[in-house]
């Protein structure tokens, strides 16, 4: 059935409290909090979605939704914590403290004239969705069967619509309703099918992946701030080298970094360098060991093929020849302006990319004053590692990461101080970000200051102002 079309009455599969396993020890406290409240006020009220497919697979989920019969009015008369947030899709935030609770009225398939509230279609693309209906209706409207499981607090019991209880026990990722209207009433869901798969180590349905190569460019009819939300899902959850391999299989990464695609394709299919598999699986284990990531150095790592190409470029045009640096810059910012015409990527992150960037060319500079000099550069060890990555693809360059990193580790030398090539590509520039304290500056030089005169241990000189 089409997402669009409305719904008919259909029955519910429940799975009682002793067959599906979830405990309330693993929901959190806020979250039951809500769903109680609800309840007692009259209201249907449900976990859904992410939460209770991965507390069926096992997992510790951090975010817990919420759905309801109630609007998003009644919701904010219940907790005087709840701000309503949304334009497209109008949500209750329930916030306690740092955790917030995300609660959702019931979505329609009916038309805005025959249910409550507006929606607004747009060449087939839901552009705003306000009309609310039942619960049925709702597990019909969301994107896959995994994500469509609602769990009650009434009687502790799974309610399924869909069939998604047993696709989440065969580890199937399915559409509800017909693929190709699905992604055209929202592209972003190709993103988040590849994305869950590489996650939850599923398998996409035939009909769904097959849907994907016909319609992936219309990835580039979303907005870019969107897709710059997505893209850190992608990549800064953990599984970045799954998303990847699955963003190549399924053509989006051609959408999604064009100008890295078109530098990397080869005999027909893109041929990924080492530098940029190994920088994905240092994100993935310094995430996997707790530790902050930024998307800067990633960033300059999927995006060096595109600058190597209009370096490259540029120099078939013979174009600031006379000056490489100048010419890196150039190229550098062409790069991220077309980029960013695809994906908002912020000004924080841009700079120090192409900060990266800029400094390969200072590892040419082998003087030993001047050299000594560059290891107390914030950027220096981001820099180094950027480098030592380069190297695994450009043999020629590993004579000069040996240079550095030897003067690195001289006795006396600044970076000696503790370890200068980081054991994964990102740790340096996390570092940097965060403004951490221990990151190599040259010491302040300590003020000096006259000794303070006591009364009557000198003559008395009048100032002007005395005078």
């Amino acid at each position: 059935m089409s997402a669009s079309q409305p719904a008919a009455p259909i029955t519910p599969r429940i799975i009682p409290r002793e067959e599906h396993g979830i405990s309330r020890r693993f929901i959190s406290p806020n979250a039951l909090r809500v769903l109680y409240r609800l309840n007692e006020a009259g209201h249907q009220a449900y976990l859904v979605g992410g939460a209770v497919r991965d507390l069926l697979l096992g997992g510790r989920p951090k975010d817990f939704d919420v759905a309801t019969d109630a609007t998003p009015d009644e919701v904010r008369r219940l907790f005087r914590n709840c701000r309503l947030i949304g334009r497209r899709f109008r949500l209750a935030h329930v916030i306690f403290g740092p955790e917030i609770i995300e609660v959702a009225t019931f979505r329609g398939n009916e038309s805005a004239e025959h249910g409550e509230g507006e929606r607004h279609i747009v060449d087939g693309m839901i552009v705003r969705d306000n009309v609310w209906g039942s619960i049925e209706d709702d597990a019909l409207r969301r994107d896959f069967t995994a994500n469509s499981l609602y769990y009650t607090v009434a009687d502790f019991s799974v309610r399924d619509w869909t069939g998604g209880y047993e696709d989440v026990r065969h580890r199937v990722l399915r559409l509800i309703g017909d693929p190709a209207t699905r992604y055209r009433e929202d592209p972003v869901r190709m993103l988040r099918a590849v994305r869950l798969a590489a996650k939850l180590e599923f398998r996409i349905d035939d009909a769904a992946w097959a849907a994907i190569f016909d319609l992936a460019p219309l990835i580039a009819e979303s907005a870019p701030a969107r897709l710059f939300d997505e893209l850190l899902k992608l990549f800064m959850g953990g599984h970045a080298f799954e998303s990847m391999r699955w963003l190549e299989a399924s053509g989006l990464f051609h959408e999604l970094f064009p100008g890295t695609a078109h530098a990397l394709q080869r005999d027909g299919g893109l041929q990924v360098p080492r530098l940029l598999e190994l920088a994905l699986e240092g994100t993935d284990a310094r995430i996997a060991a707790g530790r902050p990531v930024t998307p800067a150095f990633l960033l300059a790592a999927l995006l060096w093929p595109a600058l190597e190409a209009a370096l490259a470029e540029d120099a078939c045009a013979h174009r600031d020849m006379h000056d490489p640096q100048l010419a890196l810059t150039r190229a550098a910012n062409r790069v991220v302006r077309e980029q960013c015409q695809r994906i908002a990527l912020p000004k924080r992150f841009t700079l120090t990319m192409m900060e990266i960037w800029q400094l390969q060319r200072r590892f040419e500079q082998t003087q030993r004053r001047k050299a000594t000099r560059f290891l107390s550069h914030p950027r220096y060890r981001a820099a180094f590692d950027f480098l030592e990555l380069r190297a695994h693809d450009e043999p020629q360059l590993r004579p000069l990461v040996d240079w550095w990193a030897a003067l690195a580790a001289a006795p006396g030398s600044v970076a000696a101080e503790g370890p200068h090539i980081a054991t994964d590509p990102l740790a340096t520039v996390s570092r940097v970000e965060a403004g951490a304290a221990d990151d190599v500056r040259a010491p302040k030089r300590k003020r000096r200051r006259r000794p303070r005169k006591t009364p009557g241990s000198g003559p008395m000189v009048a100032t002007p102002t005395e005078v």
